[in-house]
């Protein structure tokens, strides 16, 4: 098994320095899951200032998916660094936009008509999707759900479910967004259990209708496939389609945000391929760049193009050399052995954590697909309380020993995994080791 250099203490002098030089220039409002600087990355590995070493499950925060620095990815970089970097789209037009957007027309599901527009980053990507929505419909309000994230802007932080930290103290909010339950199994807000519910938190759009709002004011449901901030919770796998089909009895656009679930992360190119779903709209960004901001809005063509010419877009909406990395992750995606391997991954890595949820009576649920997966934690199985505290002790002792993590969860008790697809074995094996001797430590189990 791979071992992990350790050159100084973490944080070593350099990273600590560079933490002083950090709080005396940058806003707190950024946050830090690690103490440590980055020098270089590699695939699923990360080398600090100091020359430690680390294995990578955070993958900054699902952009990664191809693993970091992918060689296809930094040449192409490359090559369109040397022809030009901006102009503009809206001033000088370039083929690599167009190219990718064509991409994604035929990557999205569904046998209809469609167009795509490219953007910087997934709460932009989610704010036109909404604004296209509001336009084709002529209806201004937006449903969206609990424990869900759809970003940090003004529309998008209203949108988004959790308050602390992300809206503490930023109000007042966007108006015309409702928000209802999702389909959280685990902790569903009816009481219910799947599958004798019948999928009440769909039929519960029924009562809904009548009273917060009526059905003909809303212009679209944002819902992600798979929960992301929420705490990477999977729906049954008819809820997406009956979410869509009543959301066709009213003419609502069913926007699916695949900002976190898209580019591979659950072993398909889309989390909507597993449910059967053929969206109206979709969001993606993230791993789309492989690091390079890149968000885009891709849906069917009379929602796309009914905005005016000028209504939506940007000075740096589908910057040439995002382009051209995002056309090479979707080469490295559509390749034939990279989601055939995420698959496989994903399922060795569910197995390992139900394996430890057998062990340890603190993870209450184990969930996910392919990769895009993860263990709630609780201080009891029965009362299902949270054990945030733990969670972050949890973290913490694996960051410790190499493995860099990340958690979840509206209540801070989940810890997700956002290695990158391409990991090895030896590395995964490598880090459910410590994760595994992070859980011992501080369960004491």
């Amino acid at each position: 098994m791979i071992e992990l250099k350790r050159v100084t203490d973490i944080p070593g002098p350099k990273s600590r320095a560079l933490m002083e030089q950090r709080m005396k220039s940058v806003a707190r409002g950024p946050f830090h899951v690690t103490p440590i600087f980055l020098e270089r990355a590699e695939g699923s590995m990360v080398w600090d200032v100091d020359g430690n070493e680390y294995l990578d499950f955070a993958g900054g925060i699902g952009v990664q998916n191809v693993g970091h620095c992918r060689p296809e990815v930094v040449e192409a970089i490359k090559r369109q660094a040397e022809m030009y970097i901006h102009t503009c789209f809206n001033v000088i037009a370039y083929e690599g936009y167009v190219k990718l957007c064509d991409r994604l027309c035929r990557i999205a599901p569904g046998d209809f008509a469609k167009k795509a527009l490219l953007v910087n980053s997934g709460a932009e990507a989610v704010e036109n999707a909404v604004k296209a929505s509001r336009h084709y419909t002529k209806r201004p309000g937006i449903i969206v759900f609990e424990d869900a994230f759809h970003g940090r802007t003004l529309l998008t932080m209203t949108m988004t479910s959790k308050f602390m930290p992300y809206k503490t103290g930023f109000g007042p909010f966007a108006p015309e967004v409702y928000r209802i339950p999702y389909a959280y199994c685990y902790r569903c807000s009816f009481g219910l259990k799947y599958p004798e519910c019948g999928l009440h938190c769909v039929e519960y759009l029924d009562d809904f209708f009548i009273t917060h709002t009526p059905a003909d004011r809303i212009a679209a449901v944002v819902v992600e496939p798979v929960l992301g901030e929420g705490g990477f919770v999977v729906p049954p796998k008819e809820y997406l389609g009956c979410l869509h089909e009543k959301c066709r009895e009213h003419g609502i656009i069913l926007v699916d945000d695949e900002v976190q679930s898209g580019c591979g992360r659950t072993g398909t190119l889309l989390a909507c391929e597993h449910f059967d779903l053929e969206p109206d709209v979709i969001t993606m960004a993230k791993s789309m760049g492989a690091g390079v901001p890149i968000s885009a809005v891709v849906g069917r063509a009379e929602v796309m193009d009914s905005a005016q010419a000028g209504g939506l877009g940007g000075t740096y909406c589908g910057n040439p050399l995002a382009c051209a990395s995002s056309l090479a992750v979707f080469d490295i995606l559509e390749n034939g052995t990279t989601l055939a391997h995420a698959t496989r991954i994903g399922g060795e890595l569910l197995q390992h954590l139900r394996e430890m949820q057998q062990r340890f009576e603190i993870i209450g649920d184990v969930r996910g697909l392919g990769t895009m997966s993860a263990v709630e934690l609780v201080k009891n199985r029965k009362t299902k309380t949270p054990a945030k505290e733990e969670t972050g002790r949890i973290a913490e002792e694996c960051f410790k020993n190499g493995l860099i993590t990340i958690t979840a969860g509206t209540r801070g008790n989940v810890m997700r995994f956002l290695m990158p697809i391409t990991i090895t074995d030896e590395q995964l094996k490598k880090g459910l080791k410590i994760l595994e001797g992070a859980l011992s430590k501080v369960t004491g189990q």
